[in-house]
């Protein structure tokens, strides 16, 4: 396993410890299983990103690597 810091915001977290919560995970095992889902489920072939509802929403805030 991989060891790392993730910085998100105070409501996501909220949310995704109400999720781990309510499936009776840890939050280290929902976020884990929120990504296996993700990175499984089947991506359509055909439109433009910004086509299919079920892209992700844009990130929030500032990338670290963005040029200010």
């Amino acid at each position: 396993m991989i060891r790392f810091s993730l910085r998100i915001p105070a409501d996501l977290h909220e949310q995704a410890t109400a999720q781990a919560t309510a499936d009776r995970r840890s939050l280290n095992s929902e976020i884990l299983h929120l990504l296996e889902v993700a990175l499984t489920a089947p991506r359509p072939d055909a439109g433009s990103p910004g086509d299919d509802p079920a892209s992700p929403a844009p990130l929030r805030g500032k990338p670290d690597s963005s040029p200010a």
